[in-house]
């Protein structure tokens, strides 16, 4: 299957989907452009799954709702961690894994990256760790595009706060958590 992209071609294989990330800090704009290359490609005959992490379907939600809570402030940094790839090892498991065989094009808001950038820069876990677990729960489900929407955490934290009236716990982290 070969779809035209301006001048030059744009070819998923038949065999699996293609998977695409989007990563960056908080107000970067990576849900828009995520949502905007999915409505593109639908508009093109492909088939899309947008997701994002934390999150997907069932178990993934709740783990998400559990991780943002700002109530729970005082999670320690290994029990965050530990969620956010039980999440990733679910979301894999029940969406992203099965949209690909199905040779859908998966678009995720946030995904691996993410840990490595939050937990182990941000929070200081062991890199090796976070990894290990980064990869165990992606179960051999690795992205083939990752798309770094990098604007400064002043100017993304700005926009934020536009559309927002709370931020959620991971958002409220200091700026300099955010800028590790």
């Amino acid at each position: 299957m070969s779809r035209r992209i301006q001048n030059s071609e744009f070819r998923i294989p038949n065999s699996r989907g293609l998977f695409v990330t989007f990563e960056g800090v908080e107000g970067c704009g990576k849900s828009t452009q995520a949502k905007l290359l999915a409505a593109w490609l639908r508009g093109r005959g492909i088939r899309v799954l947008l997701t994002r992490e934390p999150g997907g379907p069932g178990i993934s939600e709740k783990i998400r709702r559990i991780l943002l809570d700002a109530r729970h402030h005082a999670m320690h940094p290994l029990t965050e961690l530990l969620l956010l790839e039980a999440s990733r090892a679910q979301h894999v498991h029940e969406a992203i894994a099965p949209a690909l065989r199905r040779g859908a094009t998966v678009i995720c808001d946030r995904f691996a990256d993410s840990s490595t950038a939050y937990q182990g820069h941000g929070r200081g876990l062991d890199l090796g760790m976070v990894d290990r677990l980064n990869r165990d729960a992606a179960g051999g489900c690795w992205p083939d595009l990752t798309i770094v929407i990098d604007v400064p955490v002043d100017v993304g934290f700005s926009r934020a706060a536009r559309r927002k009236r709370r931020f959620d716990r991971m958002e409220s982290q200091e700026k300099a958590f955010h800028r590790r």
